[in-house]
Protein backbone atom coordinates (compact mmCIF):
# COMPACT_ATOMS: atom_id res chain seq x y z
CA UNK A 1 0.00 0.00 0.00
CA UNK A 2 1.38 3.38 -1.01
CA UNK A 3 1.92 5.86 1.82
CA UNK A 4 2.73 9.56 1.52
CA UNK A 5 4.08 11.52 4.48
CA UNK A 6 4.40 15.30 4.33
CA UNK A 7 6.65 17.41 6.52
CA UNK A 8 7.96 20.95 6.70
CA UNK A 9 4.84 22.96 7.47
CA UNK A 10 4.67 25.58 10.18
CA UNK A 11 4.15 29.21 11.06
CA UNK A 12 5.99 31.83 9.00
CA UNK A 13 5.78 35.59 8.64
CA UNK A 14 4.61 37.19 5.39
CA UNK A 15 7.50 37.28 2.93
CA UNK A 16 9.11 34.24 4.49
CA UNK A 17 9.89 30.81 3.06
CA UNK A 18 9.12 27.19 3.81
CA UNK A 19 10.06 23.93 2.14
CA UNK A 20 7.60 21.06 2.20
CA UNK A 21 8.71 17.47 1.69
CA UNK A 22 6.73 14.39 0.71
CA UNK A 23 8.11 10.91 1.28
CA UNK A 24 6.51 8.13 -0.77
CA UNK A 25 6.76 4.47 0.17
CA UNK A 26 5.08 1.14 -0.48
CA UNK A 27 5.64 0.78 -4.23
CA UNK A 28 8.59 -0.29 -6.36
CA UNK A 29 7.32 2.10 -9.03
CA UNK A 30 7.66 5.87 -9.09
CA UNK A 31 4.50 7.96 -9.48
CA UNK A 32 4.04 9.37 -12.97
CA UNK A 33 2.84 12.64 -11.44
CA UNK A 34 3.49 14.11 -8.01
CA UNK A 35 1.61 17.16 -6.90
CA UNK A 36 0.78 19.54 -4.10
CA UNK A 37 -2.71 20.71 -3.31
CA UNK A 38 -3.99 22.94 -0.53
CA UNK A 39 -7.22 23.54 1.31
CA UNK A 40 -7.97 26.67 3.28
CA UNK A 41 -10.78 26.80 5.87
CA UNK A 42 -14.23 26.82 4.25
CA UNK A 43 -12.70 26.47 0.77
CA UNK A 44 -12.35 23.60 -1.67
CA UNK A 45 -9.06 21.81 -2.17
CA UNK A 46 -7.11 23.41 -5.01
CA UNK A 47 -4.13 22.53 -7.14
CA UNK A 48 -0.86 24.23 -6.25
CA UNK A 49 1.66 22.50 -8.52
CA UNK A 50 2.42 19.22 -10.25
CA UNK A 51 5.52 17.59 -11.69
CA UNK A 52 5.81 14.61 -14.01
CA UNK A 53 8.39 11.84 -13.71
CA UNK A 54 10.41 13.54 -16.45
CA UNK A 55 10.29 16.91 -14.69
CA UNK A 56 7.57 18.83 -16.52
CA UNK A 57 5.95 21.24 -14.08
CA UNK A 58 2.62 23.02 -13.82
CA UNK A 59 1.63 25.76 -11.36
CA UNK A 60 -1.47 27.54 -10.24
CA UNK A 61 -1.40 31.17 -11.35
CA UNK A 62 -1.50 32.31 -7.73
CA UNK A 63 1.89 30.72 -6.93
CA UNK A 64 3.81 31.14 -10.19
CA UNK A 65 7.14 32.80 -9.61
CA UNK A 66 7.01 32.16 -5.85
CA UNK A 67 6.75 28.36 -5.48
CA UNK A 68 8.95 25.69 -7.01
CA UNK A 69 8.03 22.01 -7.19
CA UNK A 70 10.70 19.34 -7.55
CA UNK A 71 11.18 15.63 -7.04
CA UNK A 72 13.98 13.15 -6.46
CA UNK A 73 13.04 9.90 -8.18
CA UNK A 74 15.99 8.03 -6.68
CA UNK A 75 14.81 8.88 -3.15
CA UNK A 76 11.10 8.73 -4.01
CA UNK A 77 10.64 12.23 -2.60
CA UNK A 78 8.71 15.32 -3.66
CA UNK A 79 9.32 18.90 -2.58
CA UNK A 80 7.63 22.28 -2.64
CA UNK A 81 9.81 25.33 -2.07
CA UNK A 82 7.60 28.26 -1.09
CA UNK A 83 9.03 31.78 -1.15
CA UNK A 84 7.49 35.22 -0.66
CA UNK A 85 4.68 33.67 1.31
CA UNK A 86 1.45 35.60 1.73
CA UNK A 87 -1.34 35.29 4.32
CA UNK A 88 -3.59 33.90 1.59
CA UNK A 89 -1.21 30.93 1.25
CA UNK A 90 -2.39 29.75 4.67
CA UNK A 91 -3.86 26.27 4.25
CA UNK A 92 -3.35 22.59 4.83
CA UNK A 93 -1.03 21.36 2.09
CA UNK A 94 -1.45 17.84 0.74
CA UNK A 95 0.93 15.72 -1.27
CA UNK A 96 -0.60 13.69 -4.11
CA UNK A 97 0.94 10.88 -6.13
CA UNK A 98 -0.59 9.31 -9.22
CA UNK A 99 0.33 5.76 -10.11
CA UNK A 100 -1.06 3.52 -12.80
CA UNK A 101 -2.67 1.54 -9.98
CA UNK A 102 -4.25 4.50 -8.22
CA UNK A 103 -4.22 7.98 -6.77
CA UNK A 104 -2.85 8.56 -3.26
CA UNK A 105 -2.87 11.40 -0.72
CA UNK A 106 -0.86 12.31 2.32
CA UNK A 107 -2.36 13.38 5.62
CA UNK A 108 -1.55 17.05 5.08
CA UNK A 109 0.69 19.60 6.75
CA UNK A 110 -0.45 22.98 8.05
CA UNK A 111 1.11 26.14 6.65
CA UNK A 112 0.22 29.38 8.42
CA UNK A 113 1.43 32.75 7.14
CA UNK A 114 0.88 35.43 9.74
CA UNK A 115 2.66 38.26 11.49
Amino acid sequence: QVQLVESGGGLVQPGGSLRLSCAASGSIFRPYIMGWYRQAPAKQRELVATITKSGTTNYADSVKGRFTISRDNAKNMGYLQMNSLKPEDTAVYYCNAKYTAGDYWGQGTQVTVSS
